[in-house]
């Protein structure tokens, strides 16, 4: 296809599936059940780190784990008792089981006592004139994995471009949050991060997608061809590459390609 034929399909996609009709059957509907900013945070970044695997059972999962907190993640995490976290032992999701789950509670006590917003975890390593969360994400790793009790094994769930990760969870949870496009699917809560920063989340998917138009010619799945296709999604809005995120998803989950 040529430049202005994917421009055009990319664009026309993109409006088709960058609307609330999206939401439901995926799991940015598992934030979009609560209004209270840290709620969004912290289900959303939960949601975003158990999306694997088939997305009604990634749903239900994350359901599950916020019932257990009476659905309401932010005053569950700051106000919970020891016996509050029994229910906890109890949730696994393939390889996400208590051990991470404590931790993540423990993690999120600890940020939010000392700040009112995740984005801050998320901007001590970002310059204003870095072109993507390279910096950012390797300083959230290593900021995440640091208190005395983080147990070895969480460490898989927290992906790095340190270890060349393509971090398709965290860059979709980044998309949720940053973006504010008023089409009622990503959030737009932050305000310290560019959208043009944005990375595009790889699932296999976007990725099967992206080689077939030619926006991807790197064979390993990692940080370097993530950026290769953002760079590439920038040769057609360089502000807001990342929305291009929707038409190569539905794409793929559609098999329209």
């Amino acid at each position: 296809m040529e430049y202005q034929e994917i421009y055009e399909l990319l664009e026309e996609k993109t409006k088709l599936y960058n609307q609330p009709g999206f939401i439901p059957a995926d799991p940015v509907s598992i934030p979009h059940r609560f209004t209270k900013k840290q709620d969004i945070e912290i289900a959303g970044f939960w949601a975003a780190v158990l999306a694997w695997g088939q997305r009604k059972t990634i749903i239900n999962k994350c359901r599950q784990l916020f019932e257990m907190m009476d659905d309401s993640p932010y005053d569950f995490v700051m106000n919970h008792s020891e016996s509050d976290l029994k229910p906890l032992l109890d949730f696994k999701h393939r390889t996400f089981n208590d051990v991470d789950t404590l931790y993540f509670v423990s993690f999120f006590r600890h940020f939010y006592e000392k700040n009112d917003t995740l984005e801050n975890a998320f901007t001590v390593g970002l310059k204003p004139e870095d072109p993507d969360m390279k910096n950012a994400l390797v300083a959230f790793h290593d900021n995440f994995c640091s208190l005395p009790h983080f147990p070895h094994r969480t460490r898989k769930h927290i992906a790095t471009p340190a270890r060349k990760s393509a971090c398709k969870r965290i860059n979709m949870f980044l998309r949720w949050m940053v973006r504010d496009d008023g089409a009622g699917v990503d959030f737009g809560i932050w305000n310290n991060i560019k959208p043009s920063q944005l990375v595009c989340p790889c699932d296999v998917h976007v990725e099967r997608v992206a080689r077939k138009l030619g926006l991807v010619k790197r064979k390993q799945t990692d940080w370097a061809m993530a950026t290769e296709l953002t760079d590439n999604l920038k040769e057609f809005d360089s502000e807001d590459p990342v929305k291009y995120d929707f038409a190569l998803f539905g794409l793929g989950v559609e098999g329209e390609m």
